[in-house]
């Protein structure tokens, strides 16, 4: 008995040992669907890695950037993994601000990576310096119920001149549904987001090719102008607070005829669980002028390592964990094929299962390859980026005008007083930044 005491203490010592020396990994993400169903599975990697422990610090997407940045700007270290996005990772890396991801494992297989979604996240030495948990562009969400009551047939790729009439026609004020839901809460990676990427299909720019702001150009006031009414029209009350997730709590919950914005909501709006009209939706590509640019973006969420994190190893297993196959499958076990993370892998395309059992998955995919970050306008530009202009100031610049474009949205202000201002602040900023003299 006293030898099976010993040993039974020696075993237990070895345990708290191993405990007591077990790495955390504090992860900082974002408050979407996709990222909470990941804090929900980190127990399956835990398991398979009990000298690895993970802390999470789940943000709202305006201030995840705010606090993400800041640490890694000043070196703060308060995280080991950063969910950063398409904007962040080459510039960062540019910067010496993050790890290459070396070692993701000999059956991580990048090369199954979207080459669209793979190319943002590559620096200019070729390698990868962020893996992406997923991809998205954007897409038009309707319902099919309304859009047929209406008496109207949705295109697969439709005008901004269809989907206003649409919209108008679908909204019915007594039963609190509205036409269209778009995106007015300010914000770079808010309402910029989509207001840049619907202003490339109405011809407008940020920039010229010498760097020259264009809000003072018609392009612009045809595209704030266009959004603003339509959406005193058709769209909700309040709009000009809400983003993602409060467009798709009110499309879930019936109340939006259409709705624009990521495609990675798709599998949200389609699941009965969550979904009021989860067997009423249809998917149709982004909206154009017939200038020959859609209003869709190209974008991921990815998993990046700071510079300076003594736990980079340990860091570099769960991004491979959570960014690969294997966590596609455990996934599809969990909760069904139709929720694995989308626009990341070639092979979840191909993968028959998934189309069965996704709807969207074509539509998404087309939406994601039709993006061009190179050429992302009518007329010629000297940046890269489809919803936002891959440059340092452009995360305040951008939250600045968005500031300026909501306010006009919510009437307390005109839209040629946010424009002018929008134009006043851009000169300015890319002044001081030496782009223009």
């Amino acid at each position: 008995m006293k030898l099976k005491s010993v040993l039974l203490g020696a075993c237990s010592a070895i345990v708290l040992a191993g405990i007591a020396h077990a790495e955390t990994l504090t992860i900082a993400t974002v408050n979407n669907g996709d990222m909470i169903r990941m804090q929900g599975l980190t127990s399956e990697f835990t398991t398979a890695n009990p000298d690895i422990q993970v802390e999470w610090v789940t943000l709202e997407e305006n201030v995840l950037r705010e606090r993400v940045t800041t640490d890694i700007a000043t070196k703060g270290g308060q995280y080991d993994i950063m969910t950063i996005g398409t904007y962040e990772v080459p510039i960062w890396a540019k910067q010496g601000w993050l790890v290459a991801l070396d070692n993701l494992g000999a059956d991580y297989d990048v090369d199954d990576l979207l080459p669209a979604i793979r190319s943002g996240l590559t620096g200019e030495d070729g390698k990868l310096y962020a893996a992406p948990f997923y991809g998205e562009s954007s897409f038009i969400m309707y319902r099919k119920d309304l859009m047929e009551k209406a008496g109207l047939t949705m295109p697969d790729a439709p005008t901004w001149e269809f989907v206003a009439d649409a919209a108008r026609k679908m909204t019915d004020r007594a039963n609190d549904i509205n036409g269209i839901c778009l995106r007015g809460k300010a914000g770079w990676g808010e309402n910029i987001a989509f207001l840049t990427a619907t202003s490339n299909a109405f011809g407008a720019r940020w920039f010229d090719e010498k760097w020259q702001p264009q809000f003072d150009q018609p392009e612009w006031k045809n595209t704030l102008d266009f959004y603003v009414k339509l959406m005193n029209d058709a769209g909700p009350q309040g709009a000009s607070s809400n983003g993602f997730n409060e467009n798709l709590a009110l499309f879930q919950q019936g109340k939006c005829g259409m709705w624009i914005d990521a495609t990675v909501a798709a599998s949200f709006v389609t699941n009965p669980k969550d979904s009021t009209v989860a067997d009423k939706v249809g998917f149709a590509l982004a909206p154009d002028t017939g200038l020959g640019k859609r209003g869709n973006w190209l974008w991921a969420w990815n998993l990046a390592i700071p510079a300076g994190s003594q736990k980079t190893a340990s860091a570099e297993k769960f991004i491979s964990w959570a960014t690969s196959k294997a966590y596609a499958e455990l996934v599809a076990s969990k909760e069904g094929w139709a929720n694995v993370p989308p626009g990341t892998r070639t092979s979840l395309y191909e993968n028959a299962e998934y189309q069965k059992a996704a709807p969207f998955a074509k539509m998404t995919l087309d939406s994601i390859n039709a993006a061009d970050p190179k050429a992302p306008t009518v007329k010629p530009v000297p940046y890269v980026g489809v919803q936002f202009v891959a440059i340092p100031e452009f995360q305040g610049l951008g939250t600045t005008v968005g500031q300026l474009f909501s306010a006009a949205l919510a009437g307390q202000m005109s839209v040629d007083d946010a424009l002018k201002q929008a134009q006043d602040v851009s000169v300015r900023e890319m002044t001081r930044g030496g782009y223009i003299k």
